[in-house]
């Protein structure tokens, strides 16, 4: 019985051997062929300029970037693009007396997954411009927000409005009605890479879009280790 059970425990080592022979030695020779990157939202322009392929000169792609802004955040703070610098950021719209309070809940849920990467950052944009620090302050703290990871911001409307609509490209409506103040807005979860691209939009009170939100910033981080290992 001997000889058996040594043949035996080889083959098991075999086995379990193959998946880290196969992720730590074939996948890195493959992993170029079979990466898939997410897309990138908004206009696009070939430019004049070229960059090399496999000896191959490919034209140059500018993409839509989000502009630099200037908001406040909980702690009375200013963030801009500087201080986010190489972040990927998750970026919702909100407002503090919104029905959908199921909103936040959500995205404080995929934050606590990301709680210890200083990769990832969290951004929550207000439409209203009666939200300020102090009253936004309160909410973030009922939801464990950390300033400097899940930030809550404000600003006046004629900055956030025009950043919402050209910068992250969705609508935003702002009306009375029966004498109370009503905002109509896109109501998706935005991923921005570090380069403050838009990379994916999804629906902030949809399990299924919320799932994937969760896999694609993943997917963006594999693709930020990957192009600083090829040096781009």
């Amino acid at each position: 019985m001997r000889p058996f059970s040594i043949k035996k425990s080889l083959i098991l080592v075999s086995i379990l051997a193959i998946p880290g022979f196969l992720f730590f030695y074939l996948l890195p020779h493959f992993a170029k062929n079979r990466y898939k990157s997410l897309p990138v939202f908004g206009e696009k322009i070939v430019a004049k300029t070229f960059h090399s392929v496999k000896g191959k000169k490919i034209p140059d792609t500018i993409y839509h970037v989000v502009p630099d802004f200037s908001f406040v955040n909980q702690n009375n703070e200013t963030l801009n693009w500087s201080v986010l610098q190489g972040k990927i950021v998750v970026l919702n719209l909100f407002y503090r007396a919104s029905p959908l309070k199921d909103v936040n809940t959500n995205l404080k849920k995929i934050a606590e997954g990301y709680d210890r990467n200083p990769l990832i950052r969290f951004l929550s944009l207000s439409v209203d411009p009666q939200d300020y620090p102090y009253n936004l302050k309160s909410l973030a703290d009922s939801l464990g927000a950390k300033p400097g990871k899940w930030d809550f911001l404000s600003g006046d409307s004629l900055r956030v409005y025009p950043f919402i609509r050209q910068g992250l490209l969705l609508d935003i409506i702002h009306h009375e009605e029966y004498g109370k103040t009503k905002f109509i807005y896109g109501n998706q979860i935005i991923l921005l890479d570090n380069q403050h691209r838009i990379r994916g939009y999804y629906e902030a009170n949809n399990a299924d879009a919320l799932a994937k939100l969760d896999d694609e910033i993943k997917v963006l981080v594999a693709e930020d280790l990957r192009n600083l290992k090829d040096g781009r």
